[in-house]
């Protein structure tokens, strides 16, 4: 099965945080309280997303961490590479860190970059605002209600 690690995904959920207030710096404390993250994992996620320029460190008294961009500039697949390096699905794709022992002999040798540049492109597709709302993604979805939220019918 093809699956993003927890980090990752916590990470999506530490950058939707901060795209609330773009550009405003904010403490690893502030984030993990807002987002519900332990702040072990909250910082060390945001030190491995200032290292690969998804944020940027603040440092000082009044240090922290900032998103300098619209949540629609920032591209899943920026996210899945801070995290998880190059997206590669086997060994044998370029880009991949583990190299194949038996590449040279390997009939499927180079064929997996289709299918790996396909779903880097799909993950290039998607924006965090996107997974922030996904009714940006898929229009056809309409927000749910409640009765209590929906208010009296009128005739």
């Amino acid at each position: 099965m093809l699956r993003l690690n927890r980090m990752t995904d916590y990470a999506v959920v530490v950058l939707g945080q901060m795209a609330r207030r773009p550009g405003l710096v904010q403490t690893a404390a502030h984030i993990a309280e807002g987002t519900a993250i332990p702040l072990p994992t909250t910082s060390k996620l945001l030190k491995l997303m200032a290292g690969s320029t998804l944020i940027t460190s603040h440092r000082g008294a009044n240090g922290g961490y900032s998103l300098d961009r619209a949540a629609e500039d920032v591209r899943v697949a920026e996210i899945v590479e801070a995290l998880d390096g190059p997206i590669a699905l086997t060994a044998c794709v370029d880009g991949a860190e583990d190299q194949c022992d038996v590449e040279s002999l390997c009939p499927m040798r180079g064929n997996w970059n289709r299918v790996n540049n396909a779903i880097r492109d799909a993950l290039e597709s998607v924006s965090l605002a996107e997974l922030i709302d996904p009714t940006d993604m898929f229009p056809l979805l309409e927000p749910k209600t409640t009765a209590a939220s929906a208010g009296p019918e009128r005739h």
